[in-house]
């Protein structure tokens, strides 16, 4: 007989939803001290903020926006308020992390892979929670539990799309720098993101 599958409790997503954000911003910091791009709508936020006045936390705060009646219509209330949780506190930490942290010397090599790494982890953690950071996070969870679509495959290609966009705006070896980032990220998805594989909820 198998046993039932264990829902989280509000107290479980609250500590998720809160060591994702600090993560994911961690992540940011590392990708930014030597302004590399990433994918998802946090790519789309650090590509406007280099063409618009606006920082990156109330970008990524707006460019989320358009994707609130998508995660109500397709994943639930509970799954976009949750997302929309973790929006607001990455945007909040993101904005803040620098007044406890600096990262002056940092090799770039490794500012893109653990950037990766750490952004990933905090989607993983996210994903497992039943919660994203939206847009094509959103997306990807649902072609996963409709279509049988690897969530991390999926966003893998959409990130490089996004990544690769920014070549007018960067070097090409921060180009390369940033698809390297991309991929460790999208990695620690492909890898412990599939379907069946984690049954809490």
């Amino acid at each position: 007989m198998k046993n039932p599958i264990s829902r989280h409790s509000f107290l479980d997503d609250v500590q998720a939803i809160a060591t994702a954000a600090a993560f994911v911003s961690l992540g940011l910091a590392f990708l930014g001290s030597h302004q590399l791009l990433t994918g998802g709508t946090a790519g789309i936020a650090l590509l406007l903020a280099r063409v618009t006045p606006l920082r990156f936390g109330p970008l990524f705060a707006l460019v989320n926006v358009p994707f609130f009646w998508l995660g109500v219509r397709q994943l639930g209330w509970r799954f976009t308020l949750k997302t929309f949780s973790a929006i607001g506190l990455v945007s909040f930490a993101t904005e803040h992390l620098g007044t406890v942290l600096h990262l002056e010397a940092v090799h770039p090599v490794y500012a893109a892979v653990m950037g990766g790494f750490l952004v990933g982890a905090g989607l993983l953690m996210l994903f497992r929670h039943r919660a994203s950071l939206g847009g094509v996070n959103i997306l990807s969870i649902w072609l996963q539990e409709r279509h049988g679509v690897r969530a991390g495959l999926f966003q893998m290609a959409v990130d490089g799309s996004i990544v690769v966009a920014g070549f007018f705006l960067v070097p090409l070896g921060t180009l390369a720098l940033s698809v390297l980032g991309a991929v460790a990220l999208n990695v620690v998805l492909a890898v412990n993101h599939r379907p069946g594989r984690y049954l809490g909820s």
